[in-house]
């Protein structure tokens, strides 16, 4: 049996898990709180408590109804959901090719030198490593 795949995050719902991976677990009314500083476009408690019910049921949130206010946590970790959009998007745009994306992301900026460093240094322990 394959494991389940969680669903990709709507940009909406992406914006919650951003507040709770930097602040941690919280209540709806942090996350609201946290999601309207700084905004040009403020967020309702309701729109967001719904946004939130709906996360814990498609799997992205789990609630601790032991305390009130309840509080909300991410299932998976910021860079676990990051390498799940990451290999949707090389699957969808790429046609899962590992080099497209790379010259295409190469060739829409240019990558200042300690970016190319870091990148050959990752691309050096990936070739040793499957050697």
């Amino acid at each position: 049996m394959t494991p389940k795949v969680p669903p990709r995050p709507t940009k909406a719902e992406l914006a919650i898990l951003q507040v709770l991976w930097r602040e941690g677990p919280n209540s709806v009314r942090a996350v609201l709180q946290a999601m309207n500083r700084g905004s040009a476009r403020a967020s309702g408690y309701t729109t967001v408590l719904k946004l939130m019910q709906i996360m814990l049921d498609k799997g992205l949130l789990e609630r601790d109804d032991a305390s009130r206010p309840q509080i909300y946590r991410p299932r998976a970790t910021e860079v676990q959901t990051q390498r799940q959009l990451l290999r949707d998007l090389l699957q969808r745009a790429f046609g899962g090719s590992h080099r497209a994306l790379v010259m295409q992301l190469l060739a829409d900026r240019r990558a200042t030198r300690d970016e190319l460093a870091e990148i050959e240094a990752i691309l050096d322990r990936w070739e040793r490593g499957h050697r």
